[in-house]
């Protein structure tokens, strides 16, 4: 739950909410749509399986649109669903990839900070700094 939460945020703050409420509307009324159109789907729950199968890209071939509406339909929400999912997968990587950038920035300060006040730190505390810097060396990020 505490994920969805995150993931919630991160969505409301790129101000994804709107794409997202839209297209399940439009699901869930094409879904009728289809009900009415196509005449394999017996049910709302068939047209709302359809749909999924068809947005999802799984197309398992129980159900296809025979009618040029029901094909119009499956298409449109076919490309709405792919462009909405790379929309947020967009959304989410460049999220994670500036908490880690704040946190490497929160590092780095951090360090900088026991630089200037080596006369300050205790053996232990110059000990560590040293080590950290030798990792640094090793893996070629001070060069």
């Amino acid at each position: 739950m505490k994920n969805f939460r995150l993931f919630w945020a991160v969505v409301r703050r790129c101000k994804l909410e709107k794409a997202i409420f839209f297209f399940l509307l439009a699901f869930l009324l094409f879904s009728a749509v289809l009900l009415r159109v196509e005449p394999d789907v017996q049910s709302f729950g068939d047209a709302l399986w359809f749909l999924f199968v068809s947005c999802t890209t799984i197309g398992y071939g129980d159900i296809s649109a025979v009618t040029t509406v029901g094909r119009l339909i499956v298409s449109f929400m076919t490309l709405y669903h792919l462009v909405l999912l790379a929309l947020v997968t967009g959304v989410v990587v460049s999220h994670y990839q500036e908490v880690l950038a704040r946190r490497e920035k929160e590092t780095i300060t951090l360090f900088l900070d026991k630089l200037t006040h080596l006369t300050e730190l205790s053996p232990e505390e110059l000990e560590q700094i040293q080590e950290r810097v030798r990792k640094l060396d090793r893996t070629g990020w001070l060069k």
